[in-house]
């Protein structure tokens, strides 16, 4: 019955969020509001909320915090971090409720949580006293669920009316801290709060400059008001210094000094699923990411391009379940454009036909089937063929699903992980002929 209803209700029907709101507020009385024993940063945007959660965390655990985090990808309460296998960005309430208070009884002092705009709109976040919001940039994601951008971009911005809506802790402002870069960054300015940062390139409160883009990560210059300090991140791609920046500004409103936003920055390896290198003796590279929107697919695309000396491979799908059939092409042109091989699979096409999400993706292919192009819904047999195809100084791309450990096909959850099948495959000897 609970099925049926779920699947005859839209997901933003009034009916539905006021269900989703009172679990939050018997969540947070159930566990006694713990955030507000905490120092709560939410990190939301389109692209790099993971990273730059995962930094946060990191900036603040070197400055001596005991820190706690909710992302995508991982969970962390102080020293014990473990893998998010929800498939949720933002945890329902109850959970995330648990969560919180586990933190405080472990005598976390932050909260560092990711916040996807689905949680905003469905009050999952209800009763968690945002201290900073961090607004990574925006770009066209989730559009199907929100009913058009402005709507996606209205989601995001609760987090910051919320900020300061909220009730104040004791010496603890509200604060923002903004992308100066991004085109929306009006839109997020004219929210209220006790204190207001921006970050970016070459200007903001942090910025970054003297930018080197390397195969391994990227070097650069932190400028903080009054000093500023070279930077050694592990983290490849221009994208990933903004996240960097961020997550520094953030440790400045906090009071960290520069020293340590250095050393937290160049200690954080990188993320488990983004720009992960996948080496097992190979004479090619192989990397595996998260990218799942045109835009982060296509600095995933761009950078690589630049630095591979051979042929860039791209195997990636999309999500299925009704998600944002209008970026499928997009993603499609955006492989079309950068890849030299590109493989069509499949992602999580839930209750969807692979097929149909295969073909949506096609639509924004030029060229032709079998001329550096194949559709391969079953995702282990296009990993297959790409490291069976790729030579020396080649990369192989394999984007969509990061760190995930499940596939979600026709209902059911499936193990499955990118860099296990990659590590898998390598091990063996691969061969394929191409007729």
């Amino acid at each position: 019955m609970l099925q049926f209803l779920k699947d005859k209700i839209s997901p933003t029907n009034p009916l539905r969020l006021f269900y989703h709101k009172m679990m939050a507020v018997f969540a947070s009385i159930y566990y006694r509001f713990p955030s507000r024993y905490l120092t709560v940063v939410g990190v939301t945007g389109t692209k790099g909320k993971t990273t730059t959660t995962n930094l946060i965390a990191s900036v603040l655990q070197e400055a001596g915090y005991k820190v706690g985090m909710t992302s995508t990808i991982l969970f962390q309460i102080g020293d014990l971090k473990w893998t998010n296998t929800t498939k949720q960005t933002t945890l329902g309430p109850f959970f995330l409720q648990k969560m919180l208070r586990q933190m405080v009884n472990e005598r976390c002092t932050h909260a560092v949580i990711e916040v996807s705009s689905h949680s905003l709109l469905q009050n999952r976040v209800w009763g968690v006293n945002f201290d900073m919001a961090v607004f990574t940039n925006i770009g066209e994601d989730h559009l199907d669920y929100h009913g058009g951008f402005d709507n996606y971009l209205r989601a995001k911005g609760l987090l910051f009316s919320k900020l300061n809506r909220s009730q104040r802790k004791s010496r603890i402002p509200k604060i923002s801290i903004l992308n100066k870069d991004d085109s929306n960054f009006n839109f997020f300015d004219q929210f209220l709060a006790d204190k207001k940062y921006t970050y970016g390139m070459n200007s903001g409160t942090c910025f970054a400059t003297d930018l080197e883009v390397l195969p391994t990560g990227s070097n650069f210059v932190l400028h903080i008001p009054n000093d500023q300090v070279a930077v050694n991140l592990k983290l490849p791609g221009a994208f990933n210094v903004y996240n960097a920046v961020a997550a520094a500004t953030v440790g400045l409103a906090n009071n960290v000094n520069v020293s340590v936003l250095k050393s937290a920055l160049e200690k954080s390896s990188a993320i488990p699923g983004r720009f992960e290198s996948i080496d097992c003796g190979q004479k090619f590279h192989v990397i595996v990411d998260y990218a799942h929107t045109t835009e982060s697919l296509e600095n995933l695309l761009s950078l690589y391009k630049g630095l591979t000396k051979g042929k860039l491979y791209l195997v990636f799908g999309a999500t299925g379940g009704g998600r944002d059939k209008g970026k499928r092409p997009k993603m499609g042109a955006a492989a079309d454009k950068y890849a030299d091989m590109i493989i069509v699979t499949d992602d999580d096409p839930y209750s969807e036909n692979e097929w149909d999400i295969v073909e949506d993706i096609s639509a924004g292919i030029k060229r032709k089937e079998g001329e550096g192009f194949w559709k391969i819904p079953h995702r282990e047999e296009a990993i297959k063929m790409a490291l069976s195809l790729a030579q020396p100084g080649d990369t192989v791309l394999i984007a969509g699903k990061g760190a995930e450990e499940i596939q979600m096909i026709h209902g059911k959850a499936i193990p499955w992980d990118d860099r296990s099948a990659v590590r898998s495959l390598l091990a063996r000897d691969l061969k394929v002929e191409l007729k």
